[in-house]
């Protein structure tokens, strides 16, 4: 009974801390992804390998699925999304250790993969646009949405070398490639939902003619009760 009452605990913990950023009182921006826009998905890609794949891992996909399902050609592959000699069948790994990130930033940078999930894409897109300057910290910044964050502002050369809307519009893309890469069947889900349904539909006539069929013999044939 103990040990119930303590795994239903750790259960309603997890829950609270993987939800507690959606009851606090920050506003978040809409992310308004759409993991259907091919092109939106390979530029987030692009950028997350330049910008973010130094220090953060997808541990949960590998270079040649995300290609396949983004449709990127292979001398961008080469040239835009593998920096260290991979392999196209292996995961997606920072190449930095774990003990030399924590001495680095203090802690180690998360995987990736789920965030999306955990987070929600208005989350990651509001963070990513919140870094504000704040020389108390060890990097000069400081974040609206996560106070202290032990992390740089790394798109602060593609925020300088752009205007608003097109930063917004970078961000986005790769808020699309992370929100991707957290349920990458959601590429071909819908699709197939679509296709069941579709089948499900012309099974329905088919089963209501057969019973029309078989329903004639019941009422005005063979197997109709004599008196």
């Amino acid at each position: 009974m103990k040990k119930t009452i303590n795994i239903t605990a750790l259960l309603i913990a997890v829950f609270i801390s993987s939800t507690g950023f959606a009851s606090s009182n920050v506003h978040l921006d809409a992310a308004d992804t759409d993991i259907s826009n091919k092109q939106s998905l390979q530029n987030g890609a692009k950028l997350f390998m330049n910008y973010c794949s130094g220090c953060h891992s997808l541990g949960l996909m590998r270079y040649n699925r995300f290609v396949e399902d983004l449709g990127i050609p292979e001398k961008a592959v080469a040239n835009n999304l593998m920096f260290s000699g991979e392999k196209t069948g292996e995961l997606i790994k920072s190449p930095i250790s774990e003990k030399e990130s924590a001495n680095w930033f203090g802690a180690t940078p998360p995987d990736l993969s789920l965030v999306s999930r955990y987070k929600g894409t208005d989350w990651i897109y509001t963070f990513l646009r919140s870094f504000y300057d704040d020389e108390s910290k060890p990097y000069g910044v400081n974040n609206h949405i996560f106070e202290s964050v032990a992390m740089p502002d790394i798109l602060w050369k593609l925020r300088e070398d752009s205007s608003e809307q097109e930063f917004n519009n970078e961000v986005r893309d790769i808020v699309n490639f992370l929100d991707y890469v957290g349920e990458p069947a959601k590429l071909i889900r819908g699709s197939i939902g679509t296709k069941v349904i579709g089948f499900l539909f012309i099974l329905l006539i088919l089963a209501y003619l057969l019973k029309r069929e078989y329903w004639k013999d019941v009422k005005y044939g063979k197997w109709r009760v004599k008196n």
